[in-house]
């Protein structure tokens, strides 16, 4: 994508997304340099083989999308939907991931009891 250029694509969560070449993002990488493809590369291809037509990520992915965009563009495979939801926190306003060792349903379960005050609890992050 030419520096400057528009790339617009409607997310179902987030509306309409505009990103631009050189404010946005800039070059990136597509091939590793210890012959592994990178992860944008990667998902595109895997989408693609899949026949995936909705692709749902968390909103911290929402600028990887127009970079995996392009990929599909260059490929001229078929681009999927894109739906990037919000991200579950805790009370501190933390993410809530298994690189963090976040908490699993079971202990969450085991904390709040019932499956029910579960699904009330879970509800509030929505």
């Amino acid at each position: 994508m030419p520096e400057g250029g528009k790339l617009l694509f409607d997310d179902g969560c987030r509306g309409l997304q505009q990103f631009k070449g050189g404010v946005h993002f800039g070059d990136f990488v597509v091939w590793q340099k210890d012959g592994r493809p990178s992860y944008q590369l990667a998902v595109v291809v895997d989408d693609a083989a899949m026949r995936i037509t909705e692709v749902v990520r968390g909103e911290d992915l929402l600028k990887s999308a127009a970079r995996q965009l392009l990929i599909y563009k260059a490929l001229d495979l078929p681009v999927p939907s894109f739906f990037h939801c919000p991200l579950v926190k805790d009370d501190h306003g933390v993410r809530l991931a298994k690189r963090h060792d976040a908490l699993s349903l079971r202990s969450l379960k085991q904390k709040l009891g019932s499956p029910t005050s579960l699904i009330d609890s879970w509800q509030r992050f929505w």
